[in-house]
């Protein structure tokens, strides 16, 4: 009820510790506070805040256009209905390394568990589309220790997402995940890899946690988590699948309510009243202090 009852410095000790265990945490991307109520659950590991979903729920391309406040807004209002730890994009920093440094400081205050920062050049692009350009390394490098160095709670993750592997190619790829390893990285995030081999490639050359992104319509073979687990990778993203389904649907909806005049054939694929009242725990709001005021609803369809 209101927030969760974890506090921040929990979730973040949770993500640590799921990082040193064997296992993967699977963290499905929330477009909302509800579809993280949603997704914890389902029983899933963590909650993921994609840049790209944030962009297009603003209906914005994904290309830098967000602001450090609609991140860690949006993160904050996430963070604060689930007990899962979220992990949250940070695009570049949004901005030199003294930038990138207070925004690991602004999203510790909104209670994330960690943050991924890139080594894309701003204006960034998705991490699956061509045309990317990447940074020197020696900058990128400059921009992850600002990260690590103005972190205040050691048990903040700190992210490294290297997108050379589509401008450069795996060797490069790997030689920046061993840099960003060395710089302080706690997880190494190297974006569109193709396959199997390229995961079992990079887990070869890297003792820190690994991170895939199993997004669809992108550059990388959808895995498996078994095969992700098996391959020795620590944490799975699902970043927009949530969100495609959830535009999917309202495309249909609309299609059938101007067809039809009325919304009556789609009511059996709706989630009802009471999923959404328990989804929201209702009742909890209504029993915390009945003297006060009474939310008193009707469970119905």
């Amino acid at each position: 009820m209101l927030h969760s009852r974890s506090t921040p410095q929990a979730k973040r000790q949770a993500l640590r510790a799921g990082l040193s265990e064997a296992g993967l945490l699977r963290l499905p991307g929330a477009f909302s506070p509800l579809a993280a109520r949603s997704i914890e659950r389902a029983g899933f590991e963590g909650v993921y805040v994609s840049g790209a979903v944030l962009s297009a729920d603003l209906a914005l391309p994904d290309v830098g256009l967000t602001t450090l406040s609609e991140v860690a807004g949006r993160a904050q209002a996430i963070a604060r209905v689930t007990e899962l730890p979220t992990l949250v994009d940070a695009d570049t920093g949004f901005g030199e390394p003294l930038n990138t440094a207070r925004t690991i400081q602004i999203l510790e205050d909104a209670g994330v568990a960690g943050c991924h920062i890139e080594d894309q050049v701003n204006p960034k692009r998705c991490g699956h589309l061509d045309g990317k350009t990447v940074t020197p390394l020696p900058e990128a490098l400059r921009r992850l220790r600002a990260a690590v160095n103005a972190r205040r709670d050691p048990s903040f993750v700190i992210c490294a997402r290297t997108d050379v592997r589509t401008t450069e190619g795996l060797d490069a790829t790997i030689e920046r995940a061993k840099a960003f390893a060395d710089a302080g990285a706690d997880l190494i995030f190297p974006e569109a890899l193709a396959g199997a081999a390229e995961f079992e490639a990079v887990r070869k050359a890297v003792e820190v946690p690994l991170l895939a992104n199993m997004t669809e319509f992108g550059k990388s073979e959808l895995l498996p988590a078994a095969t992700l687990r098996d391959l020795g990778i620590n944490v799975v993203i699902y970043p927009v699948t949530l969100l495609r389904l959830a535009m999917g649907a309202v495309t249909e909806a609309l299609r059938v309510i101007e067809a039809d005049g009325t919304q009556a054939g789609l009511v059996e694929r709706m989630q009802t009243r009471a999923e959404l009242y328990d989804l929201l725990d209702y009742s909890g709001y209504t029993a915390f202090d009945e003297d006060v005021f009474s939310h008193g609803y009707q469970e119905e369809r």
